[in-house]
């Protein structure tokens, strides 16, 4: 079964999700999902009047807080494992703030371009196996989890499930919208939704951060935070619906296109996937895992900012990256 997923830019400024649902023949009622709002999740008015089409709230976040409720002893694990996540990610941030101090000391020395050259290489190698090392162990904990609890055949689980398996059944999209990444993750991770999406043969449309939580590794990036460090960090890994790419939502206001040194930087240390900056009206569309066309931004690994990237595969032109991929 052919399976469609198509990524957008942000919706608030100039929401267009309405045209393309109806660019890709979606004209009947679609499924959506808030739970990145949390509590604000029933106010959906506005966004579903954005979509032009009806629209009926899957209300993720909303049934994650029944099924704590009534599933204590699940509850209780579930969130001892998560505050076990939100300590490996502190200091897996502890050790990529190290590797970054000790890069940019080194980057300002006098010596020889070529010694800094492979020193700039052992630096984002530094990277690369941290990130690779965080997200292994982020598999490891919630495999064992799901192991020990089997939580979808839960019946608080397993209920909810159901019912959202009926509903998806009855529309023509899902539709993942952004906010907390962390939560919509979770969420959607816990109802399996993505799957069951799947299963009833429905495409997905997504855009910020649900658009972050299709991709093989959520990566978390600003480089004018408002307080804190500004180094890009791997939150988790995603539910792996298109493959290949790295997202950026919203780059005027978080990535600095100009600071080419860090672009190369993040580029090479993200390689082999390709680096995507998603603005407003911006398309990647998907199927079965392929990418079959774009319009966008992608980062290079030489520092560049390429804009009107239309999908073609990366072209790896640096010294540093024919090395990779050899």
């Amino acid at each position: 079964m052919s399976h469609k997923v198509v990524l957008v830019g942000p919706q608030g400024a100039a929401p267009d999700i309405g045209a393309v649902l109806a660019e890709h023949g979606v004209h009947g009622p679609v499924a959506l999902v808030r739970a990145g709002y949390q509590e604000r999740e029933p106010d959906d008015a506005e966004m579903i009047g954005w979509l032009g089409v009806p629209a009926v709230n899957l209300v993720l976040h909303r049934r994650s807080v029944e099924l704590f409720r009534e599933d204590t002893e699940f509850t209780t694990a579930y969130q001892a494992r998560q505050q076990r996540l939100r300590h490996m990610q502190t200091f897996y941030r502890v050790r990529l703030e190290k590797i970054d101090d000790a890069g940019r000391t080194v980057s300002v020395r006098y010596v020889e371009p070529e010694l800094l050259d492979q020193e700039e290489k052992v630096s984002v190698d530094q990277f690369r196996h941290l990130d690779a090392d965080h997200i292994d162990r982020c598999d490891a904990l919630r495999a064992a989890f799901e192991l020990q609890w089997r939580h979808a055949e839960r019946p608080v689980v397993a209920r909810h499930r159901a019912e959202i398996a009926e509903t998806l059944h009855t529309v023509d999209a899902l539709v993942i919208a952004g906010g907390h990444v962390a939560s919509l993750l979770n969420r959607l991770a816990l109802f399996d939704v993505l799957a069951l999406a799947r299963a009833a043969g429905k495409p997905v449309f997504a855009w910020s951060a649900g658009a972050m939580v299709l991709t093989d590794r959520i990566v978390l990036f600003h480089d004018y935070p408002p307080y804190g460090s500004d180094i890009a960090q791997v939150l988790d890994a995603g539910f792996k619906l298109v493959p290949g790419l790295v997202v950026l939502p919203d780059p005027r206001r978080r990535v600095n296109l100009d600071a080419r040194i860090g672009i190369q930087r993040f580029a090479r240390r993200m390689a082999p996937a390709t680096c995507v900056a998603m603005d407003h009206g911006d398309r990647v569309v998907f199927e079965n895992g392929e990418i079959v066309r774009a319009s966008a931004a992608r980062l290079t690994t030489t520092g560049d900012v390429e804009k009107g990237w239309n999908g073609e595969p990366s072209r790896f032109s640096t010294p540093y990256m024919r090395g990779m991929m050899e």
